[in-house]
């Protein structure tokens, strides 16, 4: 792909999120050579970029950190029960630190291009900057939401005052005091930045156009006696995640939404409302597959927003109808409806007023133009996909992910694809990815391909790939259970409905992660036979 000589490696790691990090950390230890890359400054993935005002987790920070070294478990403490990015940037660069995770990655890097070579078993990985490296094995821990997503609004670029993008946020303070600003964008990210915003800005304009069921975080400090009784049990919490459907400690009912009478249903959705958190989603176990109980849930949440909005009219239009609640990401705030209360907030509601375009002073509705000092998108990601097919990855005979995706991802456990050897993702397309805790999938992916690993070490093997059987099995499972989910009624990133000419479909697997576990293990247990097909080195020895 260059002149440039290849630099050899064992292993290459794109991705400098949690799962590469852990990577880095895994198959070093392991005695590999490895070289990892990160588009960024630093490591860190979503919580590098991500420094957006009011950014922060919406999962016990004690759930969201890291398993595989008790060390780090018990030396490091959290301040917060929902830890705030710049704490999250802080326990990244401090896991960093201990573990000497830096000095492998290359930094401010882009990986180009990605190609398999058939004849000599390796991918050779081009750079930016022209540099090539070579090595056996590839893993693509890009995750699950790395490419922003400008909205697709004609004159984005006439813009004259400050223009933000929440997903690559500046790392210099933004002012906002006697500004008049716009939000565009009102799902997770624009909720959090709309409660801290609106605090301090001259006016802001919230432009809406899906209103998104949220819920109180109720975030609160961590306790010393607290943090003492976490730290003595992180063994048991860490076990009682793995087990669990989300990777976590949430608590999680079997009891279905009829079950119960509707007086308690009630009592039982006002304490899930009091304690705040995702409590409300494991309250009852079928309300992602029961339309009348989720429709239920949804109209409690909407008289609670009737309860805190003051106007309305206001409160009728931030009231989210047309979807299931929870088919949506669920959203977690402190003081979003209450913001709306301020004189200086103002709600636009864009079912109303569609936007036409945007202008060198602000944004144009189909009523009027809305002058701007300063507009902030919170228009999302590419998920699950836009981060492979952002460039080239070639694998056999020269077929690009693009063209393996063109109707829609397929993978096989969301870790390997047909036609694509020793390639590996972690928490690709069609595993649990945005339906369980990242992190506790990250390590059980990196685990299962350091499995692998050893294994074709141990039988002499240069290269595995999923056969096409194996695949297609896989992608029946994930589309047979995909069938009976409401995830499916609702336009999000989920199905790739944000992204113009997408192929639409739900490729995650709803099954709950202690399932996908058990489906990764079982692909182990007879030396992966039934499900991969390896080369054997003496052959790629007489290529």
């Amino acid at each position: 792909m260059t002149t440039n000589q290849p630099k050899r490696v064992d292993v290459l790691i794109v991705g400098g999120g949690f799962g590469g990090m852990y990577a880095t950390y895994k198959f070093r230890e392991m005695g590999l050579e490895i070289q990892s890359f990160e588009a960024g400054g630093g490591l860190g993935g979503v919580w590098y970029w991500n420094r957006y005002p009011g950014a922060r987790v919406d999962l016990p920070s004690i759930d969201y950190s890291f398993s595989f070294s008790p060390e780090i478990e018990q030396e490091w403490t959290w301040s917060e029960q929902f830890a705030a990015q710049p704490e999250l940037l802080e326990y990244i660069n401090f896991v960093a630190k201990r573990l000497d995770l830096n000095k492998h990655f290359q930094f401010n890097t882009r990986i180009t291009r990605a190609a398999w070579d058939e004849a000599r078993k390796v991918w050779v990985l081009k750079t930016e900057q022209g540099q090539v490296w070579e090595a056996p094995y590839c893993i693509m821990a890009t995750g699950p939401l790395s490419v922003p997503k400008d909205p697709e609004i004609p004159g984005l670029a006439r813009f004259k005052g400050e223009l933000h993008r929440a997903a690559r946020w500046p790392h210099e303070p933004v002012r906002f005091e006697g500004k008049r600003v716009g939000v565009i964008g009102t799902g997770s990210t624009g909720i959090q930045i709309v409660q801290e915003v609106g605090k301090t800005a001259g006016e802001l304009f919230v432009f809406q156009r899906t209103p998104s069921f949220t819920m109180p975080m109720r975030n609160v400090p961590l306790e010393p006696d607290y943090v003492a009784e976490v730290k003595r049990n992180y063994a048991g919490i860490r076990m009682a995640a793995r087990n669990s459907a989300v990777g976590g400690t949430r608590p999680q009912s079997t009891r279905g939404f009829f079950t119960v009478t509707p007086a308690q249903r009630q009592t039982l959705l006002e304490d899930a409302w009091k304690n705040g958190g995702l409590a409300m989603l494991g309250t009852f176990s079928d309300l992602l597959v029961n339309e009348e109980a989720n429709e239920h849930v949804a109209n409690f949440v909407r008289n609670k927003i009737s309860e805190v909005v003051k106007d309305p009219v206001t409160a009728e239009k931030l009231k989210p109808r047309g979807y299931p609640i929870f088919a949506r990401r669920p959203c977690l705030d402190t003081s979003y409806y209450e913001t709306f209360n301020q004189a200086n907030v103002h709600l636009v509601d864009l079912y109303e007023q569609p936007i036409v375009e945007i202008t060198e002073k602000g944004v144009r509705t189909e009523k009027g133009e809305f002058e701007l000092d300063m507009l902030i998108l919170a228009t999302g990601y590419d998920g699950l996909t836009g981060a492979l097919t952002a460039f080239d990855v070639v694998g056999r005979q020269g077929r690009t992910v693009n063209q393996k995706w063109k109707d829609g991802a397929s993978t096989y456990l969301g870790l390997m694809m047909e036609g694509f050897p020793n390639l590996f993702m972690t928490t690709g397309p069609t595993g649990p990815a945005a339906l369980a805790n990242i992190i506790r999938i990250s390590e059980n992916d990196v685990d299962w391909i350091a499995d692998l690993m050893v294994h074709m070490e141990k039988t002499g093997m240069a290269s595995a790939e999923v056969t096409p059987q194996a695949e297609k099995a896989w992608m029946d499972i994930v589309g047979g259970l995909a069938k009976n989910s409401l995830l499916l009624k609702a336009k999000t990133w989920y199905l790739g409905a944000n992204v113009k000419d997408k192929p639409l479909g739900l490729t995650l697997f709803t099954g709950g992660f202690h399932k996908y576990r058990e489906h990764c293990e079982a692909a182990k247990q007879d030396g992966y036979r039934k499900v991969l097909s390896f080369t054997a080195r003496q052959v790629q020895e007489a290529v």
